[in-house]
């Protein structure tokens, strides 16, 4: 069996599913309405692999939705798909458990009334008095400037909940927020305000600075975050499909406005950044070590072309040139299987070499998978890691020792199927290479010569 990457047509994915609340009807978006219905879209990945599969935590590693996340910032440089896409999922899931009374103060957001709401004009801008922004100085109201510097939110803080006056806990939607430590500083909320009301103001959109709708901090935000033009984490979005999702955000918090945003991140993170993931998963090697093995596949090759020659060239008879066939085999499947990326001694212990941000890593951090730190902080800040301490200490390591880095046993069965598959064929590719190159020696007569 070949083993390939082929495309097939994507199944529809649906953003949103319709659910009924007595007489009213609410869109709610949950873990099950966002799937691939059960199946990979790519042949060649297993279902044991698929992107669900590791979304939802059913993966060993080197498969597991936090080497996702590690490839995503380390190779592909856009971890702001998937970090989007698994907030987006807890607040749809969040959303759908508030009561019904706080639902109701955010309705579901159509494409009609997308398309009605465009259509009105906005109207030229009302100047603002110096009187009136005097008096709105230094509050959440006030209007955004320029320049607005952004305080990162301390990652070891969880802020306690605030009670009301009656000495209870806050809203549930609110409580929900306070839980994730992103309950933040005033002036830091402040930052975060400036930033989306600018980002409505940028897109000529009308919007309140006050509301009642659930999550409304919240989603200011996300908006500061990923959707305004220069956010830390800002999403690959044209321009008319950012200032659809501001006119939606103006109007209602409700998941479905960004049912459009959240179908263009998970098509791509469907469809291109987990095949390539997986496809990157398959290398057990680092770079040093497979360039070290497609090294040894090349020499092997030419031990096996020498040893044919002069065993051509002596007087020994026609089946002693089988023995080149050892160093053709070796070679050949060697440099094939480097070629895709894999080391044959590795394989053969189903190893793996740990990756230069795992070397240097705290145990704890491989192992365990916390949304509320480091790369899974949907509130943190830029996805850059040129000031990580691992990457100088990467450095200074030599090639020698790069190449016989510590391994690692792999855990996911399914991915140590598709390497042994890939070894299969590169035994079969390099059998099929080795007899035609002995054939061809022994076709020539003796030469005599010693």
């Amino acid at each position: 069996m070949v083993y390939s990457l082929t495309y097939r047509r994507p199944p529809h994915v649906d953003s949103a599913r319709a659910s009924i609340n007595g007489s009213e009807k609410t869109r709610s978006i949950d873990e099950g309405s966002i799937n691939s219905r059960g199946s990979s879209v790519f042949a060649g990945i297993p279902d044991a692999l698929s992107f669900d599969k590791i979304i939802n935590g059913g993966t060993c590693p080197p498969c597991t939705v936090r080497d996702f996340m590690n490839y995503l910032i380390y190779i592909e440089h856009a971890a702001e798909n998937l970090q989007f896409f698994l907030w987006y999922r807890d607040f749809a899931k969040r959303f759908s458990e508030l009561p019904p009374n706080e639902r109701a103060l955010a309705p579901v957001w159509t494409a009609e009334q997308a398309e009605a709401d465009a259509q009105v004009p906005q109207g030229p801008k009302q100047p603002v008095s110096a009187e009136t922004a005097a008096v709105f100085k230094g509050t959440d109201f006030a209007a955004p400037t320029a320049n607005v510097v952004e305080v990162k939110p301390n990652p070891f803080s969880t802020p306690p909940k605030t009670p009301n006056a009656d000495g209870e806990s806050e809203a549930p939607s609110e409580r929900a927020w306070s839980d994730n430590g992103s309950t933040l500083h005033s002036h830091t909320n402040k930052s975060f305000h400036s930033k989306a009301a600018g980002a409505f103001e940028g897109a000529d959109v009308k919007w309140q600075p006050f509301t009642i709708q659930p999550f409304r901090e919240e989603v200011s935000r996300i908006i500061a975050i990923y959707i305004a033009d220069g956010a830390p984490r800002q999403l690959n979005l044209s321009s008319k499909e950012r200032a659809k999702l501001l006119h939606a955000l103006a109007n209602t918090t409700h998941p479905s406005a960004f049912a459009k945003v959240v179908h263009t991140v998970e098509w791509s993170l469907r469809h291109q950044a987990h095949p390539n993931f997986i496809r990157w998963t398959i290398c057990n090697g680092n770079r040093p070590r497979v360039i070290f093995a497609r090294g040894l596949g090349v020499a092997g090759i030419l031990g096996g072309i020498i040893a044919a020659v002069l065993i051509t060239l002596s007087n020994a008879g026609r089946g002693y040139r089988v023995l080149s066939a050892i160093g053709f085999m070796i070679g050949v499947a060697t440099l094939i299987a480097a070629w895709k990326g894999m080391c044959v001694v590795l394989h053969g212990m189903h190893h793996r070499h740990l990756r230069p941000w795992e070397l240097f890593a705290e145990d704890d951090d491989r192992s365990s998978f916390d949304i509320g730190k480091g790369s899974f902080d949907t509130m943190g800040s830029t996805n850059s890691y040129e000031d990580e301490p691992w990457i100088a200490k990467y450095e200074k390591r030599n090639l020698i020792r790069k190449v016989f880095d510590r391994e690692v046993w792999i855990q996911e069965p399914a991915l140590r199927q598709i390497q042994d598959t890939i070894f299969l064929q590169a035994l079969g590719g390099a059998l099929i290479i080795t007899a035609i190159s002995v054939g061809i020696f022994c076709a020539f007569p003796k030469g005599n010569f010693y």
